[in-house]
């Protein structure tokens, strides 16, 4: 009999904690609002659609790239780390087998550094740096590739028209779109 009560006495347990995790589970069936989607809508087109507002020049990039220690990963001015170089790299064609795949010789569009740098960075913290940061520091690694000079300010309009310099070496899957 004794064996009985605590077997009940669990299972009445068990269904009492279900029903308040209930109340923090998904809500699944219920449709979706544009607020909610609205945080995870942050893709940014080749040419630069959904780009967000602000502006940042290599000048606070580099005090972007000191602040968040981005050298720990990427080493002194990008030029590699744990986390791989940001800068660098020859031609992808002449010879070499196995070319490195960087940002100034591979990327085909600047809008893509901006789009993985607010995805992902700072590794320990994705999603932390504010659009004004973000243009910094895509600022910052694009001058340290010498594909835009040491005073121009890439923001919304001015990040879609640099032109990398492998933009021509990608054939686009989707070419309607860009």
């Amino acid at each position: 009999m004794f064996t009985r009560d605590k077997l009940a006495f669990a299972f009445v347990l068990a269904l009492g904690l279900s029903a308040a995790s209930a109340a923090d589970a998904p809500r699944l069936g219920q449709p979706i609002t544009p607020a909610d989607l609205a945080p995870w809508d942050i893709s940014i087109a080749p040419d630069g659609v959904g780009l967000p507002r602000g502006s940042g020049t290599p000048a606070q990039g580099a005090e972007v790239y000191a602040k968040f220690a981005c050298a720990l990963c990427h080493g002194e001015k990008g030029t590699g780390g744990p986390g791989g170089p940001l800068v660098g790299g020859g031609p992808l064609s002449g010879g070499n087998q196995a070319p490195a795949k960087l940002i100034g010789n591979y990327w085909p569009y600047a809008t893509t550094i901006f789009d993985f740098t607010r995805r992902a960075m700072p590794w320990q913290q994705p999603k932390t740096l504010t659009d004004d940061e973000v243009y910094a520091v895509t600022a910052y690694i694009l001058a340290l590739n010498k594909i835009i000079g040491e005073n121009d300010v890439m923001d919304a309009q001015t990040l879609p028209k640099v032109k990398m310099p492998n933009r021509d070496g990608f054939i686009s899957r989707y070419p309607e779109k860009h």
